[in-house]
């Protein structure tokens, strides 16, 4: 790109589309400029036109005229983000697109395969990498306090009914494929495998007014690898940390609003041997094994200690990078095709909340 200002166009003014990227770029105006948007609603477009000082058009296609526009952000409901995607891209688009980026691993190689011939990026909208929470969570690990890690646990449950169109299998809706990847990504970037972790997946299906799913555990397991549960719930009324941590030494628990970890080292504990014959104290008495260790402990809380940017501002950030100075992308699409690989594998376990395979005039 000959300008280090990326002008934008955004295809979608709604919960993403408006409230995540325009309002997200509108921040960051000395790396990105909002050129245009599309959206069919009126009041949406005259919103848009008001807020952000830019032209907007009911059909994408017309924007996509426009011979002004470096990078086009596909904000479509989540059955399009493919063929919106793929059309971009073959028109000579960067493209940034939101989560989830495809319903099938040949849809992603599809998309990769475009970009490639267009000599074009495309970028998937996977932030959670950047949240502050996760950056101090990685801080834990890398310190190696707390041994080999043994389970890592992720739960983003509440107790909530929903009756949107991202209820929907039509629309590749449900809560492993709006939620989950988020978490997918997370769980593989910890577990750095190899190879693709073996997949063990429940769904159901409790207070959704569609015909996705809205309750989904997840297992995941890899050779000489942590276990990694995850569970996406809407039928949980006493919803527990975010994320914890067991591992030798100790563990972890945290929440977007903090961290709490304690550990013990093995050079301070009492020197122990294994004991074949039955327990007994000083009198005789049959006991159990019991010890007192020293605990150390650590914490973090939201806003101490380093200053993160917000992270779509993060995203955004090494977005621009990338399109300016060619430096990779942090989330990949070699990244997102392993996410969709366990998704598959999900789906194919759980076949009645499978997405439903969309027509080509979709």
């Amino acid at each position: 790109m000959s300008s280090s200002n990326v002008r934008v166009g955004i295809i979608g003014q709604g919960r993403s589309g408006r409230e995540i990227h325009a309002e997200t770029l509108k921040k960051i105006g000395d790396k990105f400029t909002i050129v245009a948007v599309s959206d069919a609603m009126e009041e949406r477009r005259e919103k848009a036109i008001r807020d952000y000082g830019c032209e907007a058009y009911s059909d994408y296609r017309d924007m996509m005229k426009r011979t002004d526009l470096d990078l086009i952000v596909n904000a479509t409901p989540s059955h399009l983000h493919v063929p919106v995607s793929l059309e971009l891209l073959e028109a000579g688009f960067h493209v940034l697109c939101e989560k989830p980026l495809a319903r099938t691993t040949e849809e992603v190689d599809q998309l990769v395969a475009a970009a490639k011939k267009a000599g074009k990026v495309i970028a998937i909208f996977q932030q959670y990498r950047y949240f502050p929470v996760i950056q101090e969570i990685n801080k834990v690990l890398q310190s190696g306090v707390l041994g080999r890690i043994v389970q890592i646990s992720i739960s983003a449950s509440s107790f909530a009914r929903r009756w949107d169109w991202q209820t929907l299998k039509a629309k590749n809706g449900g809560s492993l494929m709006n939620t989950g990847v988020h978490f997918v990504d997370l769980s593989l970037q910890w577990l750095a495998a190899e190879t693709t972790p073996n997949v063990m997946c429940r769904m159901d299906s409790a207070n959704s007014f569609g015909d996705a799913e809205d309750f989904c555990k997840l297992l995941l397991n890899s050779p000489g690898k942590p276990l990694v549960d995850i569970e996406i719930s809407s039928c949980n009324a006493y919803p527990g940390p975010t994320y914890q941590i067991q591992g030798k030494n100790g563990g972890l628990k945290a929440t977007n609003a903090g961290i709490e970890w304690r550990y013990f080292k093995p050079e301070e504990a009492p020197h122990r041997e294994l004991i074949t014959e039955p327990l007994s104290n000083a009198d005789g008495k049959p006991v159990y094994c019991r010890e007192e260790l020293t605990w150390h402990t650590g914490s973090w809380k939201s806003g101490e200690g380093e200053a993160y940017p917000a992270p779509a501002i993060a995203f955004y950030h090494m977005l621009h990078d990338t399109l300016t100075e060619g430096k990779p992308l942090t989330v990949t699409p070699d990244h997102v095709r392993q996410q969709i690989e366990i998704l598959e594998e999900a789906f194919r376990q759980n076949p009645l909340f499978a997405p439903e395979e969309q027509s080509a005039s979709n």
